[in-house]
């Protein structure tokens, strides 16, 4: 095991070209913890909003961004068990996933999907944790109901709309370009609206209105998600690209008896995020394996290039994921 790795940091909050190059020391996996030898690390929101100092790790955590990866188990902490060096694995991170080498508790691993490469593999688990968790175990969406999801290209998108059209429901989605709009609707999405050019409020209440929404937009979406809303439908905030901060009636929310929830992940406890992981095992892993579903992937850049990864993610003109390459 070498001494130093290669990683990417934060040089101070800014924007991608804050991203720089290092050496740091390879950490020791503590009790209960894997060490990661990573193949290739993906790019998130949250990345973004970490280097913009917006969004500060847990103080356990490493200071270095990355929330998810993929490689091979190089060693293994005290308590674990069910793991083994040399085991290809995906894992959600805590943090320091810009690196050669990350630990991260050894329940937040999950084996890499037959038939799956291990840039896709890397491009799994911050959106099937977050999707999974927000849609069906918070969401609890059935098959028959509605659900709108918003930024239908983007990780988020591409894997919930492929996630809620597999359990039967009947999936609404928006995007801002008619390219984007085809791949959603290639993905299961029954109509993707583009919303530049058209209300997805008329046309989802046109369909009876949604019965869960995942939004990641925040703002003036949220009073506009309560209209689109049918009766007692339920909306899962998961992240505020636009404003956090927003005037809302809520005298539609108890008269049509409505639900708003949200959830972040990275602040949830390691137990939370096992169990996540259990059930992605059990409800989702087999659906990978069967080529049911599969991660969209944009593009991939080498580590060191991770101030270009950013600035194409903050573009928006992506559709699906960005990755890091480290070998």
């Amino acid at each position: 095991m070498p001494e130093t790795m290669r990683v990417v940091e934060i040089i101070e909050a800014g924007g991608p070209d804050v991203l720089e190059p290092a050496s740091a020391p390879v950490p020791e996996p503590r009790h209960g913890e894997v060490l990661i030898a990573l193949d290739y690390a993906g790019v998130n929101r949250p990345d973004a909003l970490q280097r913009a100092g917006k969004y500060n790790p847990p103080a356990s955590a490493s200071p270095l961004p990355g929330l998810e990866g993929a490689g091979t188990v190089a060693a293994i902490g005290d308590g674990v068990a069910g793991l083994k060096v040399g085991d290809e694995v995906c894992a959600l991170l805590p943090g320091g996933g810009y690196a050669e080498y990350v630990r991260t508790p050894a329940a937040h691993c999950l084996p890499v999907p037959k038939g799956l490469s291990m840039a896709q593999a890397a491009a799994l688990p911050e959106t099937y944790f977050t999707v999974y968790s927000n849609v069906v175990m918070r969401g609890g969406l059935k098959a028959g109901e509605r659900f709108l999801v918003h930024g239908g290209s983007s990780g988020i998108g591409t894997t919930a709309i492929q996630l809620a059209s597999l359990m039967g429901a009947r999936v609404f989605t928006t995007a801002g370009t008619d390219e984007k709009c085809d791949v959603c609707k290639s993905l299961g999405a029954e109509q993707a609206i583009n919303y530049k050019e058209a209300d997805f409020v008329e046309t989802v209440k046109a369909e009876g209105g949604a019965d869960l929404i995942l939004d990641m937009v925040g703002g003036d979406y949220l009073p506009r998600n309560v209209r689109a809303l049918a009766d007692d439908g339920r909306l899962v905030q998961i992240a505020f690209l636009q404003s956090s901060k927003v005037e809302l009636n809520f005298v539609h929310v108890m008269v049509r008896r409505l639900t708003i929830t949200g959830s972040t992940l990275r602040p949830q406890s390691d137990l939370a995020k096992a169990r996540i992981a259990a059930e992605l095992k059990q409800h989702v892993w087999p659906l990978l394996e069967a080529g049911r579903m599969a991660p969209v992937m944009d593009s991939e850049f080498d580590l060191e290039d991770a101030a270009k990864a950013h600035a194409l993610m903050e573009s928006s003109t992506h559709i699906g994921k960005i990755v890091l390459r480290v070998k």
